[in-house]
């Protein structure tokens, strides 16, 4: 069990290809405060080294999204990663 796992769940819940929610926001759907590290980029970039697993990069990406911390380090964008069956003009 994931400590991420209440925000992998909320991001599913969404049907928004992107939205953004502040550090507060987040540590209310997680129950805990973030840590200091989450105020850097590479700790959500999920494009930065993706072999390195990390719980809130792993919860993102369940839920089909890729995260990106704001430049002012108050939040963080959720984008929807686009699946194959999107991509298809059919």
């Amino acid at each position: 069990m994931s400590k991420f796992e209440q925000l992998r769940d909320y991001l599913k819940s969404q049907t928004a290809t992107e939205l953004v929610l502040s550090n507060e926001q987040i540590e209310d759907l997680i129950g805990f405060a973030l840590p200091r590290a989450a105020q850097r980029a590479s700790w959500w970039d999920s494009t930065r080294a993706p072999e390195e697993k990390m719980p809130q990069r792993e919860a993102c990406l369940e839920a089909g999204y890729v995260a990106t911390r704001l430049p002012d380090g108050k939040g963080v964008r959720f984008r929807r990663i686009k699946t194959e069956r999107q991509r298809r003009p059919y």
